[in-house]
């Protein structure tokens, strides 16, 4: 497990196995500066899988979800711990065995598998103001966002908490969680109270900080074309069959004058 200052008052602590001293004294591994804290304020045990928290001094107040701790008591991932004023949040630590090492076949390099292309992260954000204007960043699983470099989103800004926002995929788009920064997480202009989800095209906010959530795989659709009737085309014959009649009317003409000179008609 390790704990989460959302504030920034410390960077996140790993707790290994054995003792961590939290106070204002040279020799706490984590040290507070900070009104209300003691000296030696209390100690965080931890012993394989199992983490107690132990006040140290009874002046000192220290608090999990919300009722003061007076004697050693276990702490679980999701608990909140108060040391005075300073707040913190414990969160379980993501363990990823290491891939496994790839032997060479015997006859070559080739094992006659077929290379797996990867797929495209199903969302994007793409920045849009500040300091990640024209960035993208691909939203696989789940990722925070903040100014940390333990972060997987980094925006090195003071406007931004150092753990300000967790995105999680879901099957129906982006599962958005504030991480009790100062300045506030939005989508598109609502501030983020708890968890809210977030489709492609909405807009996430981190103070002045905009991204756009977008997915990969929607393809533009191309305005649909206007189709224009032709223009019928002239009848091939058209001009001949003009010149036929004009000279049977001639012709016809000059019959008739023959026959009305020899007195005929």
């Amino acid at each position: 497990m390790k704990l989460l200052f959302p504030n920034g008052e410390h960077e996140p602590m790993e707790l290994a196995d054995g003792e961590v001293l939290v106070g204002t004294a040279a020799e706490c591994q984590l040290m507070l500066a900070a009104p209300g804290i003691a000296a030696r304020h209390c100690a965080l045990r931890t012993r394989g899988e199992q983490t107690v928290v132990q006040p140290l001094d009874a002046q000192a107040v220290t608090v999990l979800n919300g009722k003061q701790v007076t004697a050693e008591t276990p702490i679980k991932p999701g608990d909140l711990l108060l040391f005075a004023k300073v707040g913190c949040r414990v969160v379980a630590m993501e363990r990823t065995p290491p891939p496994p090492v790839r032997k060479p076949a015997a006859g070559g390099d080739d094992e006659g598998r077929t290379r797996v292309r990867m797929a495209l992260p199903k969302f994007i954000l793409r920045g849009v103001s500040g300091p990640t204007f024209g960035k993208t960043y691909a939203v696989v699983g789940a990722i925070t966002v903040g100014r940390s470099s333990e972060c997987d989103v980094c925006i090195p800004t003071d406007e931004i908490s150092r753990h300000h926002a967790k995105l999680q995929v879901v099957p129906d788009g982006v599962m958005v969680e504030d991480l009790g920064s100062a300045n506030g997480t939005f989508v598109n202009d609502q501030r983020v109270h708890g968890s809210v989800l977030m489709k492609a095209g909405d807009e996430l906010r981190l103070d002045t900080v905009r991204f756009m959530l977008v997915s990969p795989t929607m393809e533009a659709q191309p305005p649909a074309a206007t189709s224009k009737a032709p223009e019928p085309a002239p009848a091939a014959g058209t001009g001949a069959a003009l010149w036929i009649v004009a000279a049977l009317v001639v012709l016809g003409v000059i019959v008739l004058g023959l026959l009305r000179y020899l007195g005929k008609i």
